[in-house]
């Protein structure tokens, strides 16, 4: 729960507190149950996140009453939780093995998900000053894999096409065709009209331009899922606004593209952060500290503060009794609020979430082996229809080995996620992605399986998995407002936008991240108040 509470007082009897500086000039309030920070966005230990996942909703405790409840201008309304995680399962095959290197792993609880060196995510990492409290490594590889189990690399540069030796030179030729009236489209400084994609072609299908251009299937694959990342079938048109428009394919491309050589030390376009997702989180919570955010983990939130009068919410009751009241409220997604005894649509809907129809389903595999041979961190994607014939989604699998600190260096962690309209066909899609990725382990060493168990069981190099399924909410930013669950992008740009939304709502005359000046990057920032 974050509270924006300029300025701050904790009982209407009491003189206000002057407010610490901060980089908007905003006094903050950060209250966590949790021990750690991050919330949806966390790196957990196997045993937390079991916890957390098999942590089902039940109702907070009833707010404890204040002396002078009835003398007050405020009535104290009762917090509900809602689960948004179900449909859990884990499976330890080696449960001795990982109680022995239990401190060793950091799991994100919403992979997978990666950085490109371009995206908005970095931009704002870097104008805040908060990668002086994080290092990033690069994704080595990236592969599409089709229906036949094949790996292809998913190349990110006219280079990158050059040397790869799985392309035929017809196709090499193609792709670069394709690069090279990309680049002429984007290039502020091409005037002949000839250069560009016409606007027909940019507000029509991504998937119809690339056959207007007539690349193969290979191609067109390998550009739609493997680089613009669609999420569902393009050829299939009953999927609607699900398909890529031109314009927004070639947006996409064009980051990929950026992204390749942005860093002298990251040689691709894909970044990963050491220690895990949640260093991310704690970063920010770190950089928000040095200019006055106030962070309590361990602090449960039982109740608002709803005022008699005109219904607004102005307030939370903290668990140990305590009022706090507040300009502003911002909420995780996981609380229902009671909309006011009188209300309008507009004030219901400030306090209600905008739930989306679909899941997320997630899976976290660790194994002994690497997807490919000598390659530790990898992306790998299953356009739709790969795995079987009614997957409607595409599957995307990163794996990271223990060089990022999130693993025993013998060990690697894969994530796995796609979109689904309910747990069924999400967990069915989990299944046959977990079993082609065993059957791609053996295929690569057949010879490293352990002699004791026949190389034909895929599950012999899995030593822990965890499916579940997590619900998909947008946010809502009114008198209550309420943050995005993780969606099920790789990278951060729609919940960077989303966070921007809520500070645009709240403030909107002013700038969002005010850049951070280099004296300031190198104050002591100390920790965050735990």
């Amino acid at each position: 729960m974050i509270i924006d509470i300029y300025p701050v007082w904790l009982n209407p009897s009491s003189p206000p507190l002057p407010p610490p500086p901060s980089a908007a000039g905003k006094t903050v309030l950060h209250l966590d149950p949790n021990p750690y920070y991050g919330g949806h966005f966390a790196s957990l230990p196997l045993h937390d996140l079991a916890s957390f996942l098999n942590s089902v909703s039940h109702p907070l405790p009833p707010s404890p009453p204040s002396s002078s409840d009835d003398a007050l201008d405020y009535v104290c309304v009762d917090l509900q939780t809602r689960s948004l995680y179900s449909d859990v399962e884990i499976s330890s095959r080696a449960p001795v093995v990982l109680q022995e290197h239990s401190r060793k792993f950091n799991v994100d609880l919403a992979g997978p998900r990666v950085l490109f060196c371009a995206d908005k995510c970095i931009d704002a990492v870097l104008k805040a000053g908060v990668n002086q409290y994080l290092e990033f490594k690069s994704i080595d590889a990236s592969y599409l894999c089709d229906e036949n189990g094949n790996l292809a690399n998913v190349p990110g540069s006219r280079a990158a096409i050059f040397k790869d030796k799985s392309l035929s030179l017809t196709e090499k030729n193609q792709l670069m065709r394709f690069f090279k009236l990309v680049q002429q489209h984007l290039d502020p400084a091409a005037d002949n009209q000839n250069s560009k994609i016409s606007n027909e072609d940019l507000e029509s299908p991504f998937v119809e331009f690339l056959k207007k251009l007539r690349l193969p299937q290979k191609m067109k694959s390998m550009i739609l899922y493997g680089i613009s990342l669609a999420d569902y079938d393009q050829n299939d048109t009953e999927v609607g606004k699900n398909r890529i428009l031109t314009k927004e394919g070639i947006g996409r491309l064009a980051l990929y593209h950026t992204s390749i050589g942005r860093f002298q030390n990251a040689h691709g376009a894909l970044l990963y952060p050491i220690y895990g997702q949640g260093e991310l989180s704690q970063a920010f919570c770190r950089r928000a500290a040095v200019k006055g955010c106030l962070y309590v983990l361990r602090m449960p939130v039982v109740a608002l503060l709803k005022d008699k009068i005109s219904e607004n919410y102005k307030g939370v009751r903290l668990a140990s009794g305590q009022d706090i009241f507040s300009h502003q409220l911002v909420l995780d997604p996981c609380f229902m609020v009671p909309p006011p005894l009188t209300f309008s649509l507009e004030s219901l809907q400030g306090v209600s979430l905008r739930d989306v129809n679909s899941k997320v389903a997630r899976g976290i595999c660790i194994t002994k082996h690497s997807l490919v041979l000598d390659v530790k961190n990898s992306l790998l994607v299953y356009p739709p229809r790969t795995l079987f014939p009614e997957q409607v989604s595409s599957v995307r699998v990163l794996q990271i080995g223990g060089n990022l600190a999130v693993c025993p260096e013998d060990m690697f962690v894969i994530y796995i996620s796609t979109l689904c309209g309910n747990a069924n066909q999400g967990k069915e899609t989990l299944r046959a992605a977990i079993a082609a990725i065993m059957s791609l382990i053996v295929r690569e060493r057949p010879d490293d399986i352990d002699q004791n168990i026949n190389a034909d069981d895929k599950d012999s190099a899995l030593l822990w998995s965890a499916l579940y399924i997590q619900e998909l909410s947008m946010g809502q930013f009114g008198s209550v407002s309420f943050t995005p669950m993780p969606d099920g992008n790789l990278d951060y740009d729609n919940l960077l936008s989303a966070s921007f939304e809520l500070f645009q709502k709240m403030y909107p005359h002013e700038e969002f991240f005010p850049e951070t000046t280099s004296a300031a990057v190198q104050e002591d920032d100390g920790e965050p108040d735990s």
